[in-house]
């Protein structure tokens, strides 16, 4: 039992480390927080390349602390986005993590990937990258 009586909440904070643990681990960083912000600039340029349906779809299999950043900021009448290079998505994602010492491009934008294959089912992962660019998709690890 929790200490507070909160074990949903207790329960979002544990798989959310287990989450920023794989990737961490994945990306071989030192910093768990550096790694945290690459899962969420990384979800949200995902997010803002899908339909609604598939954004709600996606955030389903998330720890509400994740779901939370993955939503936040989000304009739904902004998207999917138009704009389908996979320069632009890479450069938005590293105008945000580039000061990262251990940063290595979309070697580490495809740990983000393997992460979530390893932590959203089969049939969601399929969904998403069928929403992508193939530019993505092929950046997507099989």
């Amino acid at each position: 039992m929790s200490a507070q009586g909160l074990e949903v909440i207790d329960h979002t904070v544990q798989l959310t480390h287990e989450w920023i643990n794989e990737l961490r681990e994945r990306l071989d960083w030192s910093s768990s927080r550096d790694a945290l912000r690459l899962l969420r600039v990384t979800l949200v340029q995902i997010r803002d390349h899908l339909g609604h349906d598939e954004v709600a779809q996606l955030s389903a299999q998330m720890p509400l602390l994740i779901r939370g950043m993955f939503f936040e900021g989000w304009q739904p009448s902004h998207v999917p986005v138009r704009d389908r290079k996979l320069e632009h998505f890479v450069s938005a994602i590293e105008d945000q993590v580039g000061d990262v010492q251990d940063w290595r491009g979309t070697k580490d934008i495809a740990a983000v990937f393997r992460t979530l294959d390893d932590k959203i089912s089969e049939g969601e992962i399929r969904d998403i990258k069928a929403c992508l660019p193939q530019s993505l998709r092929d950046l997507w690890p099989d």
